[in-house]
C-alpha cells in the first residue's frame, strides 16, 4: 500500500467527506481547516470568514487503488470551482475551492489540471480554485465527523449534502467500496 493524503476545500466539509469516505482506496476522510493560525482553527472563529481558513477535507488514500489524479477529477466534480468564496448559499472565504497540495508533484498536477479545464472551458466562467502549499491541517471539532451519517434529518444535509452525495455516488458508482 501506497499511502498518500490530499487536502481539498470544495465549499462545506460535510459535502467533501460525504462524498469521499465510501470511495475504493479511500483510507479516511478527515474535516477539519487549512489555511488559517492555530488560534482559529475552530467552527466558532472559521464560521466568521475572518480567520484564513478554509474548510476542508483530508483525504488519505491507498495511492495502488485510487489516484491523486482520479482524487482531483472527483473533486472538480463535486463543486462549483468559479464561485469566489462560495458555493450556493455557504458564502464567504471559508467556503473557498481550494487544494491544499502536499508536495511538488500535487502542485504540479493540480495545476496541469486546472490548466486542462481552462483551456476546455468547462465552466463560462474562470476557474477561481486556489492551489496552496499545505501549511497545516487542523481537524474539526468531533461533531463534525461524519456528520452526515450522524445527522441525516438535519434541514442541510436533506437539502445540500444529500443531492450532492446522490449524484456523486451515481457518477462514481464504479469506485464505490462494495
Amino acid at each position: 500500500m501506497r499511502k498518500m493524503e490530499a487536502t481539498l476545500g470544495a465549499g462545506c466539509f460535510w459535502c467533501i467527506e460525504a462524498c469521499f469516505k465510501d470511495l475504493e482506496g479511500v483510507i479516511s476522510v478527515v474535516p477539519g481547516y487549512a489555511g488559517g493560525t492555530p488560534e482559529t482553527a475552530n467552527y466558532k472563529d472559521v464560521c466568521t470568514g475572518k480567520t484564513g481558513h478554509a474548510e476542508v477535507a483530508h483525504v488519505t488514500f491507498d495511492a495502488d487503488q485510487l489516484s491523486f489524479d482520479e482524487i482531483l477529477e472527483m473533486f472538480w466534480f463535486i463543486h462549483d470551482p468559479t464561485q469566489l468564496n462560495r458555493q450556493g448559499n455557504d458564502i464567504g472565504p471559508q467556503y473557498r475551492s481550494s487544494i491544499f497540495y502536499h508536495n511538488d508533484e500535487q502542485r504540479a498536477t493540480a495545476e496541469m489540471y486546472l490548466q486542462k479545464l481552462t483551456d476546455k472551458k468547462v465552466w463560462d466562467k474562470p476557474i477561481v480554485t486556489e492551489i496552496t502549499a499545505l501549511e497545516t491541517f487542523y481537524p474539526a471539532e468531533n461533531y463534525h465527523h461524519n456528520y452526515f451519517e450522524m445527522n441525516p434529518e438535519n434541514q442541510y444535509c436533506q437539502f445540500v449534502v444529500r443531492p450532492k452525495v446522490e449524484k456523486f455516488k451515481e457518477v462514481f458508482a464504479k469506485r464505490l467500496n462494495a
